[in-house]
């Protein structure tokens, strides 16, 4: 078992990452009003909800359970009343506890209805996919999608604890590990090539879960030690954003159904190191290993839609400020920055 712990003063907490550890976690979690909600979705629930909830009634604690439909459809406002509606009937208190199992729809969603009820529950991020274990569920971002991009309505809402089990992941399918692979990727081209070199080596996911704790330590190492700089994203944790500009804009052009977030950021890395080797931002032949590393691991790396296309969509991204767009570009294979631009830079 490993441990990290985010520094952030009052809002400081520990990331509990190990194997077969998800029947502990009643020995982790406190609720001073004894009583605990978990959230989890229809993937999610069937295989590892009795497990948690087991442990926490072992505990003492009086537990309820609310599945949501497992998707990135779900992660909207219409999923929230009925939350609020089954916390209020459960008679949750801002002295109880919300524990959020599953990935990173579940992580998010749960997270904000955690920082709006009662204006602030406590909360636990205990996630399932390989997404959410090295990113989405460390940092305290949390939101819902509206139709006109992902994550406009959200809040920092930072987590009492994140409890990482990665055994849970050899259960996961492999679309699911495809996806978080994407974001794994990032990390070594943001912040550690020896990381990128690490997963250039690896040539199978079998290979890959014998490395898994170490894999998930370093990058949710990385994003604790971005976040504690910058924990409202407005300088360095923009760098987290790598891919993301055009990887949004992706998912939104086909309405969140015809790629998964790891699959637009994966077209997105790849797109955005080509127009900056083209303007010589980045050094040449970043984008061709990018590529490579990303095809081994079963992502795509292009998509015919024309990037004007696209314009709308970016123009909508959180990292627009003002009238410049930040968007996130390396200058060589563990090394970035920010550029301020607009959404014609995607165009050249």
């Amino acid at each position: 078992m490993k441990s990290l712990r985010v520094n952030l003063g009052e809002n400081s907490y520990d990331i509990i990452i190990g194997s077969k550890i998800l029947d502990k976690i009643g020995d982790y979690v406190k609720s001073d009003g004894g009583k605990i909600f978990v959230i989890s979705d229809t993937n999610v629930a069937p295989i590892f909800a009795n497990t948690v909830i087991d442990s926490l009634l072992e505990k003492g604690y009086e537990c309820k359970l609310h599945v949501l439909e497992a998707g990135e459809p779900t992660k909207s406002i219409k999923s929230i009343e009925p939350l609020y509606s089954s916390m209020l009937e459960f008679n949750l208190t801002r002295k109880d506890l919300i524990v959020t199992l599953g990935g990173g729809v579940i992580g998010d969603l749960g997270g904000f209805v955690a920082s709006t009820y009662l204006r602030g529950v406590p909360f636990v991020q205990v996630p399932t996919s390989l997404l959410a274990q090295v990113d989405s569920s460390v940092g305290g971002k949390v939101a819902v999608d509206l139709p006109e991009g992902k994550n406009l309505v959200g809040s920092f809402y930072q987590p009492k604890l994140v409890f990482i089990d990665t055994d849970v992941l050899y259960d996961l399918p492999d679309r699911f590990y495809i996806d978080g692979m994407a974001e794994i990727i990032k990390y070594g081209c943001i912040k550690d090539k020896a990381l990128f070199e690490t997963l250039e080596g690896i040539k199978s996911r079998d290979e890959f879960m014998q490395k898994v704790e170490d894999i998930v330590y370093t990058c949710c190492d990385i994003k604790r030690k971005v976040v504690e700089v910058d924990e409202r994203d407005t300088g360095e944790r923009m760098l987290l954003n790598f891919g993301h500009t055009y990887g949004h804009a992706i998912e939104k052009y086909y309405k969140f159904q015809g790629y998964t977030h790891g699959q637009a950021v994966a077209i997105g890395m790849v797109f955005i190191t080509k127009i900056s080797e083209k303007l010589g931002l980045t050094k040449k032949g970043c984008a061709e290993r990018i590529e490579n590393i990303l095809k081994n691991y079963g992502l795509p790396t292009s998509d015919p839609t024309p990037a004007k296309g696209l314009i709308s969509a970016m123009l909508n991204d959180k990292k627009n400020m003002g009238k410049k767009l930040f968007v996130v570009l390396l200058k060589e294979i563990g090394e970035s920055f920010t550029y301020p631009t607009n959404a014609e830079f995607f165009l050249k």
